[in-house]
């Protein structure tokens, strides 16, 4: 053993005689810290930059380095110093102001010298944008959130102290994480991360957030996409966006910069303001120093967004190269209010990689074996950018505290304090955890499940449950459940319950065993919930949910074969009952209306039963296939990022056996192609499209016919638009024949609302769809709606409202429908 390890440390020692490290503080004339200072060697890629305390530490090898300090808004600074090896050299700087000057400029046609700068700028945008086909790079990214008095509980709920992240005055950070990686790229998107070190503060099994794909923004491109597009100041198109004006010139070298004021045509236009640095006859990006909003970006708890990226010319490219980049935000939401930072920064750049033929796959991003592993030594002789005392204390107080709160005695306190007993859990809910373990038993109470049917009149369920993880990520783990329903009206009770294996997050195995007896509507997609319906009938006597008696015993089997292919498999038994209503009670009675049977054939009949009461077996088995699919690499799993170019691909064989009626044997082979595509600032078109068809079809049961989500209610509550007709009646084109059916949908995301003013202010989004459905020897059913969605107020965008028009058989309807997009969280 001495053997093997005495070349190891040898070569250590040899390695660390001859590293050296030059550190010190930048400030400005005042002696304020300044953040973020680009700081390297001349005509070298290798660098660092100034945390929020100005420090910073640069790793060298022996000799002589004239060191640059570049800093948007003040004077580019140069300075020799001669390291020595083994040592660590000091070397503080001042950063003076950066003086502009308009005396050089020549005005012209009367209109302001920015908008020349800008058509030269914008001329050669694609062109600056692929100038650079291929590099290689490090990369280092930081990111921190930080909270403020924080309240202790929301809507009646504790919300706690964040594991200890928080202080006595419920303040503090809530999210610390560091991410190393090395990037390639390759014209036009081949794009791969290897994340060699990650650490997440309070967690040593965590994996940041962080990556060099989700920092890639890029102000060359048309539109910066932050959840919404936001137009870039030298996009195709900017002049349409942004008046320009020229603040001043100076000089970095050799090179004129112009300093160049961004302000917004119509402020609530997905748009940018602030200050943008042009390179005169390069016609590159210098620096930009641009602001958005949560609004602009329709994410409502962030309140600004602030960006700000470093250029470095490469004289060899002729380029200048990004070399940094920080995104600093604040946000607010139910009382939680705080700001937070993102950091990039990109070192030794290869322009010249010599990449293999099979150098890009599908796999975009690769967590190394023991990423997050890196103890404290590795981060502070590879951390490019300081920590700042804030920073330090943190890891240092989570990672004694994450000490603590895995220790078996720790856990078994707490769970002793949350174990215990309250008055309201039998009609609530009720958890006995084991923490330690990992595992809990939960009953689930009757009250937040009371809803009311006229079948079954009023009704809720318990569920009891066993919970078992393997491992510490949650991958790997059991989950036994039982649910009991019963309803006063039919005086029944009912039982289901199931076993699901979990096996990994690799390829995601998945083994199931369900089984008992339910109340399940004829539509096994639900197309109504619970509350919805709950409404519906007790005010409005409109009962439109339609039920039957389903007892089973069901396998189930899912599993990614490969990437991009992802299969799922059902196996059961079935028997099925009719049911009938067994209350008219209402709580405002209307004379104009009266309920309807629960047969959905018939619904003025109510002595006749939709099905009779029969036997079969049923398998099922489907094949999701995603083209192209990008994924990620974690050492305990896979995450699919999909692929925007290509569709998505579901296909679907269903077949019964053994049925106890004559006729009730079939099979139907269905298919489904679903695609969202970005279309920059214009907003977002998606599309979906289902087919199938039945063999030995023709005398089936009505369980079994292809039911299409319909909608009665007037209430829209699919968090998916393209799967829905708002105006079909739930069961009129219910068919066991061949059928298609087709929905398209575009949002503006403010396109076209945001450039008329006065309503641009209110921030809403023009949606506009169409939908048709086709069945065979039947006249198709079309809509087309145009609706409104981001309604609310301030922060509470949870509304949307479309009007609706439906033709069938020579006859049109029309009606608005109300999206609630929270409603799904109650059923």
């Amino acid at each position: 053993m001495n053997r093997l390890l005495f070349p190891v440390l040898f070569l250590f020692l040899c390695i660390s005689s001859i590293q050296a490290q030059i550190v010190g503080k930048v400030t400005d004339v005042h002696g304020a810290p300044l953040p973020f200072v680009n700081i390297y060697p001349e005509d070298s890629y290798k660098g660092t930059t100034t945390n929020d305390d100005g420090n910073y530490k640069l790793e060298v090898g022996e000799g002589t380095y004239r060191i640059r300090f570049q800093f948007l808004g003040y004077t580019t600074h140069s300075e020799d110093v001669v390291v020595t090896a083994g040592s660590t050299s000091v070397l503080n700087v001042v950063l003076q102001e950066e003086t502009t000057s308009l005396n050089e400029v020549v005005i012209s046609k009367g209109e302001d010298p920015a908008n020349r700068i800008l058509r030269e700028t914008i001329a050669r945008r694609k062109a600056n944008l692929d100038k650079i086909a291929a590099y290689t790079a490090d990369f280092y990214s930081r990111g921190i959130w930080r909270v403020d008095s924080i309240p202790e509980k929301i809507f009646g709920q504790e919300v706690g102290d964040f594991d200890g992240q928080l202080d006595s005055t419920r303040t503090g950070i809530i999210y610390l994480s560091e991410t190393l990686s090395e990037i390639a790229y390759r014209s036009p998107d081949d794009f791969k991360e290897r994340i060699i070190a990650s650490k997440v503060s309070g967690n040593d099994n965590g994996f940041s957030f962080n990556s060099a794909q989700d920092a890639n923004f890029s102000f060359y491109r048309n539109t910066i996409d932050l959840n919404a597009a936001i137009v870039s100041p030298i996009a195709a198109n900017a002049f349409s966006y942004y008046n320009y004006t020229l603040d001043g010139i100076f000089y970095e070298g050799t090179k004129l910069i112009n300093k160049i004021r961004v302000t917004p045509k119509r402020p609530n236009d997905r748009v940018w303001s602030g200050i943008i640095y042009i390179v005169e006859d390069d016609w590159q990006l210098y620096g930009v120093e641009l602001t958005t909003t949560g609004q602009a970006i329709q994410v409502p708890f962030i309140s600004t967004l602030v960006f700000k990226q470093n250029f470095q010319f490469d004289t060899a490219k002729n380029f200048w190269v990004k070399r940094s980049q920080t995104i600093d935000f604040g946000f607010g939401f139910f009382g939680f209010n705080g700001d937070g930072r993102f950091i990039a920064v990109y070192s030794n750049y290869d322009f010249t990689p010599d990449f293999e033929k099979n150098a890009f796959t599908n796999e975009v991003l690769r967590f190394e074996a023991e990423a997050n592993k890196k103890d404290s030594l590795f981060w502070r002789g590879t951390r490019p950018v300081p920590l700042t005392d804030e920073e330090l204390n943190d890891y240092i107080k989570k990672d004694s505290i994450q000490t603590l709160r895995k220790s078996q005695v720790y856990l078994d306190s707490i769970d002793r304090k949350s174990n215990r007993f309250s008055l309201l859990d039998p009609i609530t809910g009720y958890t006995y955890k084991n923490s330690f373990r990992r595992w809990n038993i939960s009953y689930e109470g009757p009250f937040p499940k009371v809803h009311f049917n006229t079948v079954q009149g009023w009704n809720s369920s318990v569920q009891l449950g066993y919970f078992q993880n393997y491992d510490e990520n949650g991958s790997n783990r059991l989950s036994v459940f039982s649910n009991v329903t019963y309803g006063l009206a039919d005086d029944r009770v009912r039982v289901t319950g199931g076993i699901v294996r979990n096996f990994n997050r690799t390829n995601r195995l998945n083994l199931s065993v369900y089984g008992g007896s339910e109340v399940r509507q004829f539509n096994a997609s639900e197309p109504i919930s619970p509350l919805v319906n709950t409404v519906a009938t007790l005010f409005f006597e409109r009962n439109y949910m339609k039920v039957y008696e389903r007892t089973f015993a069901q396998l189930g089997y899912r599993q990614e074969l490969f990437n991009g292919l992802r299969i799922a498999t059902r196996f059961g038994y079935e028997q099925r009952s009719a049911l009938f209503n067994q209350t008219d009670y209402v709580t405002i009675p209307n004379d104009d209306v009266m309920y309807t049977s629960n047969n959905p054939l018939e619904p003025l009949n109510t002595e006749d039963a939709a099905i009779v009461t029969h036997e079969l077996f049923k398998s099922t088995i489907t094949a999701n296939i995603t083209f192209g699919q990008k994924y990620m690499t974690y050492p305990d799993g896979k995450f699919n990022l999909g692929n925007e170019k290509y569709p998505a691909l579901s296909v679907t064989f269903e077949n019964a056996m053994a049925a106890s009626e004559a006729g009730y044997n079939y099979s139907q082979l269905s298919a489904q192609l679903y695609q969202a595509v970005t279309l920059g600032n214009k907003g977002e078109f998606s599309y979906r499209l289902k087919g199938g068809t039945f063999f030995k079809g023709e005398d089936i049961s009505f369980v079994d016919y292809q039911h299409f989500n319909g909608n009665q209610t007037r209430v829209g509550t699919r968090g998916n638009y393209t799967n829905v007709f708002n105006l079909l009646p739930y069961y009129r084109m219910s068919t066991n024949d061949s059928y298609f059916e087709g929905h398209v949908e575009h949002d503006f995301r403010g396109w076209i609302l945001g450039k008329i003013p006065g309503i641009n202010a209110l921030n809403f989004n023009l949606v506009a769809g169409a939908h048709l459905l086709s069945i065979a020897d039947t006249k198709p059913y079309t809509e087309v709606s145009l609706g409104i969605d981001n309604l609310g107020f301030g922060k509470y965008r949870l509304l949307r409202l479309d009007y609706v028009r439906s033709y069938y058989d020579g006859g049109s309807d029309g009606a608005f429908i109300f999206g609630l997009k929270f409603l799904g969280l109650f059923d």
